[in-house]
C-alpha cells in the first residue's frame, strides 16, 4: 500500500511538473511513513515540506497544490493537510482487504520486492579463528548475519556471503603446538602445558588422533621442547600453579622450538590436521545451524597471492608508510585513528591488520558495490584504522559497513555459563542447538538490536507457552494448519474465489487489526533490510501473531456462513503465509503441527 501512495504522489508531481509549478526532477523516493496515530491516517508524506524551497512556495501551499492533483483510487477514503503541510491519507476498507488478494496472488514471493535493483553485497560473518569449536557467542554473529543477508537479497541484492578463515598466523601456531604437547602427553611424556594454550578437550582428541594413526611418530622428549624457554606457569612447594615471566614469549618460543623439532613437513601436517578437524566440525555445526555460504576464504590465499604485500606497497606509494624501530607503521593517525599502526614487524613478518588491509582491498576489486562485516563488538577500535587503510588506498570508505554484535550471555538454572575458547569451559553452538533447538536458537538471537547485550534464557527458549516469542508465532501457524484439518474433518467445502468476492464481511474489529498488520509486512521487511536489523522482523511477526492469537480467540473461522467462512479462511490463509515468509528470513521453520 506504501508503494500504491508513492505512485500517486509520484503522478500527482509530474503533473505539476508539466504546468510548471515545480522545477527540477521530480523525487525517485517520495518519503511516505505510517502514520502513527490512525486518527491522523494511515499514512503520512512530507514530500510537500522537502519540496516547498525549489518550488518556491510555502509548504502547506505545495500540499494543497499536490492533493488536488493525486489521481483517483479506490484504495484512498480521504487525503488531509496536517500542520505546517503533512500529506495524510486515509485508507478506504478495500484497501486492506486487497492485501488478502495479493498475499494468496504472490505466495512466497509476497513482501520481497526489488530496491536493491541487483546491487552486489558481501556479507563477512562469524570468521571466528578455527582455533576451536563455536559457541553460543559466535551462534549469535551467525544468526545475524545470515538474516541480514536473507533480508538484503529479499529486497533485490545480489547476495554474497563469505566466511574469512584464519588459518595463518599466531593463534594458529599455538594450536598447533598445543595439540603436539597434548600427543606428548598421550605418549607419556610428563609436562607442565602452558597456561595460554589452547585446552579444549577437542585439542586432546586431535591428539589422541595423531597417536592412533601414527604411533610415536611425532614423539620428542619433554625435556628437550621445554628446554631454556622463557618460564611460564610452574608449581610451588604446595602444589599450586604460580605465573612466572613472560607467558606470551613463552608460548612463541614453544611454537619455534616445535617448528624446529618436528622440521616443516611434520609441523605443517599437525597444523593442517589442526586446522581442518576443527574448520570442518565449524561448516558442519553452520550447516546444520542453516547458515550457508557462497564462499570460504582462506587468510593463506591473500600471502601466496601477494596481496599483502601489494596492500602494503600501495599504502607506501600513496605515502602513508614509513619505517621506525625496524618496523613499518601505516600513519592512519592522518585519517583519525588514535595513533599509527605497525603492518610489518621487526622480525620481517606482516600483522594481522596488514592481512585485514589486503582482505578488504580484495573485496573491493571483486566489484562489491557494499561490503558488510558483522564483527563482534570488542573489535569497535577496529574500524577507523580499516576504514582509513581503505581511504588511504584511494577507495571510498564509505562502501563497507560494519555491523557490531555483542555476545550472548547464556543463563541455565538462573546461573550465567562461562565461555573460554583457551580454557575449554565454553558452552559450543552445537549443545545450545541441541538443548533448544535450531529455531529458539535462530529467533532468540536476533530479538533485541545486535548492538545490545543478549540474555538467553534457557529456560524460556525451551517453555510451550505464548511467553517464549518463537513457539507463540509458530504456533499461529500451526493454528491456521488445524483450521484446514478441521475443514476436512467436517466436510466443508472452501472455495478461495468465493472467499475474495466476500472480503467485504471482514468488518470485525479484530479483523481489521489483522489485516493492518498484513498489509506491514513488506515495509518492515524492507526497514529491517535496509537498516540491518533483524530485530524489527522478529518483532513484527510476534505482533502478527498477537492480532490472529486474538482474532482467533474471539471469532470461529469455520462458521455455517459459506461466503463469510471462505473470507475468514482467505484470512487466515493469508496470515500463515506472511508468518510462514518471515520466519523463512529468519531461518525458523514454520511447522503445521505442535
Amino acid at each position: 500500500m506504501k508503494t500504491h501512495l508513492q505512485a500517486l504522489v509520484t503522478q500527482a508531481l509530474q503533473h505539476l511538473l508539466g504546468e510548471g509549478l515545480l522545477s527540477g526532477a521530480v523525487p525517485t523516493d517520495v518519503p511516505m511513513e505510517r502514520a502513527r496515530d490512525r486518527n491522523h491516517g494511515d499514512f503520512a508524506s512530507a514530500i510537500a515540506l522537502m519540496l516547498a524551497k525549489a518550488a518556491g512556495r510555502k509548504p502547506r501551499e505545495l500540499a494543497e497544490r499536490i492533493v488536488a492533483a493525486l489521481p483517483g483510487s479506490d484504495h484512498v477514503a480521504k487525503v488531509e493537510i496536517a500542520g505546517p503541510g503533512f500529506i495524510n491519507f486515509f485508507l478506504a476498507p478495500t484497501a486492506y482487504r486487497a492485501v488478502v488478494e495479493q498475499i494468496l496472488d504472490r505466495g512466497n514471493a509476497f513482501g520481497r520486492g526489488e530496491l536493491g535493483a541487483g546491487r552486489r553485497v558481501q556479507v563477512e560473518f562469524v570468521s571466528a579463528n578455527p582455533t576451536g569449536p563455536l559457541h553460543v557467542g559466535h551462534g549469535r554473529g551467525a544468526a545475524f548475519g545470515a538474516t541480514v543477508a536473507n533480508l538484503l537479497d529479499a529486497v533485490g541484492y545480489q547476495v554474497h556471503r563469505e566466511y574469512y578463515v584464519n588459518d595463518a598466523g599466531r593463534q594458529m601456531n599455538i594450536l598447533a603446538v598445543s595439540i603436539w604437547l597434548r600427543y606428548l602427553e598421550h605418549c607419556g611424556e610428563r609436562l607442565q602445558f602452558p597456561s595460554n594454550g589452547y585446552r579444549g578437550d577437542y585439542v586432546r582428541a586431535i591428539a589422541a588422533r595423531i597417536y592412533a594413526e601414527h604411533g610415536g611418530a611425532y614423539v620428542m622428549p619433554a625435556a628437550r621442547v621445554f628446554k631454556n624457554l622463557p618460564q611460564d606457569d610452574i608449581q610451588d612447594e604446595a602444589g599450586n600453579l604460580v605465573t612466572v615471566g613472560d607467558k606470551e614469549a613463552h608460548i612463541d618460543a614453544l611454537v619455534e622450538r616445535a617448528k624446529t623439532l618436528l622440521g616443516n613437513h611434520r609441523y605443517r601436517f599437525i597444523f593442517d590436521l589442526g586446522l581442518n578437524t576443527i574448520l570442518d566440525d565449524i561448516r558442519d555445526d553452520l550447516r546444520e545451524f542453516g547458515v550457508v555460504y557462497e564462499k570460504w576464504y582462506s587468510e593463506r590465499t591473500l600471502e601466496a597471492s601477494g596481496a599483502v604485500e601489494k596492500a602494503i606497497d600501495r599504502l607506501r606509494d600513496a605515502g602513508y608508510v614509513y619505517e621506525q624501530d625496524g618496523a613499518s607503521w601505516f600513519r592512519s593517525s592522518a585519517f583519525g585513528d588514535e595513533k599509527d599502526r605497525v603492518v610489518r614487524r621487526e622480525n620481517g613478518q606482516t600483522t594481522y591488520f596488514a592481512s585485514d588491509i589486503a582482505y578488504h582491498l580484495e573485496k573491493f576489486e571483486r566489484g562489491f558495490d557494499l561490503v558488510i562485516d558483522v564483527w563482534g563488538a570488542d573489535h569497535h577500535g577496529y574500524i577507523p584504522r580499516v576504514k582509513a587503510a581503505l581511504q588511504a588506498m584511494g577507495e571510498n570508505p564509505d562502501r563497507l559497513a560494519v555491523l557490531l554484535v555483542q555476545f550472548a550471555i547464556l543463563y541455565r538454572g538462573g546461573e550465567r555459563a562461562q565461555m573460554s575458547t583457551r580454557s575449554g569451559e565454553f558452552v559450543t553452538l552445537r549443545e545450545l542447538r541441541r538443548e533448544v533447538g535450531n529455531d529458539a536458537a535462530r529467533f532468540f538471537y536476533v530479538m533485541r538490536k545486535s548492538e545490545q547485550h543478549l540474555d538467553f534464557d534457557l529456560d524460556l527458549a525451551k517453555s510451550q507457552s505464548k511467553d517464549n516469542p518463537v513457539y507463540y508465532v509458530q504456533y499461529a501457524h500451526a493454528r491456521v494448519c488445524s483450521v484446514l484439518r478441521q475443514l476436512r474433518e467436517k466436510e466443508l467445502s472452501r472455495d478461495e474465489a468465493r472467499g475474495r468476492a466476500h472480503l467485504a464481511l471482514l468488518t470485525e474489529p479484530h479483523e481489521e487489526l489483522l489485516l493492518v498488520a498484513l498489509s506491514r509486512y513488506p515495509e518492515v521487511v524492507e526497514a529491517a533490510a535496509l537498516n540491518h536489523e533483524p530485530h524489527q522482523l522478529a518483532h513484527y511477526l510476534r505482533e502478527l501473531a498477537n492480532a490472529f492469537h486474538a482474532y482467533y480467540n474471539e471469532h470461529r473461522v469455520l462458521v455455517s456462513d459459506d461466503a463469510l467462512r471462505d473470507a475468514r479462511l482467505n484470512l487466515s490463509l493469508a496470515t500463515r503465509q506472511v508468518i510462514k515468509n518471515g520466519l523463512a528470513l529468519l531461518g525458523v521453520s514454520a511447522p503445521e503441527v505442535m
